[in-house]
């Protein structure tokens, strides 16, 4: 925050350079810095009405008596052990337009695609592997809340004549809530402090159409040695943290959270 108010490059000691908010208003009338708040509002869309419910389903399929679910269940949570420089690196390669394997493997269809190197099928290449490389990190906490359920409620919601899709519609899913809002908000934080993968796959590219705040910060600080720009960035992306982390907690975990202290309360 002290150095965001200043004009510097990190280098020869403390800032003196003050230019007060000066910083803050070129950010905000920089077009690479608001598409960079786009993509991420773009980024949270997708992953909340995608990346999520496709974690949810699959959880609720792995919850079945499957066959080999064990090895299904590895199989899904395996992405999200490998570092997100790992999967940067392999995704550029999988996804390389000229000797990638998507581009062999889909060029029997004809549906060839320039990928990461785009700028209108970047950011869908990226949620892509955004989508492989965290969805099983949600589906093991939907898979967890939902081991936590009782069994005999949605048994007795089936006696009552409910289907399958209404038990879950009913019983489940409301029971579920606490985390799915947990996971919600670690869906919004994560894609709001997004850095490394965009680092690895595209580096921000190409022309700043998959560049992340983080990303533009990275740039600033580190590129081109103007850090007390990049302060200001860090401290706006800080700011949308904390906003968005009390009004959450505020107004869509109340409940939870005053449910936790009850139980603690009850629990002395």
């Amino acid at each position: 925050m002290y150095t965001s108010v200043f004009k510097w490059n990190g280098l020869g000691g403390a800032p003196t350079d003050f230019v007060g908010a000066a910083n803050f208003g070129r950010m905000f009338s920089d077009e690479v810095f608001l598409g960079d708040l786009w993509r991420g509002l773009v980024l949270i869309v997708l992953s909340t009405t995608v990346q999520l419910p496709l974690a949810l389903g699959i959880a609720m399929l792995l919850n079945q008596r499957l066959r080999g679910r064990a090895l299904y269940r590895l199989l899904f949570f395996a992405p999200y052990v490998l570092s997100e420089v790992i999967t940067g690196v392999l995704f550029t390669m999988i996804l390389s337009p000229d000797q990638g394997v998507a581009n062999r493997l889909l060029a029997v269809a004809g549906l060839e695609s320039a990928w990461l190197s785009d700028p209108s099928s970047v950011m869908v290449s990226l949620f892509l592997v955004m989508t492989w490389k965290y969805f099983g990190f949600h589906m093991i906490l939907y898979l967890a809340g939902r081991q936590g359920i009782p069994e005999e409620l949605t048994e007795a919601a089936r006696i009552d004549g409910a289907t399958a899709w209404e038990a879950f519609r009913h019983v489940t899913l409301p029971l579920l809530g606490p985390t799915i809002r947990i996971s919600v908000f670690l869906s919004v934080i994560g894609a709001i402090q997004l850095f490394d993968l965009v680092w690895v796959l595209t580096g921000g590219g190409p022309a700043h159409s998959s560049e992340t705040m983080a990303v533009t910060m990275f740039q600033f600080g580190f590129k081109r040695y103007q850090v007390g720009y990049a302060s200001a960035i860090s401290v706006v992306m800080f700011v949308i943290s904390l906003v968005f982390a009390l009004g959450y907690q505020r107004f869509v975990m109340r409940r939870d959270t005053e449910g936790a202290i009850t139980v603690m309360r009850d629990q002395r």
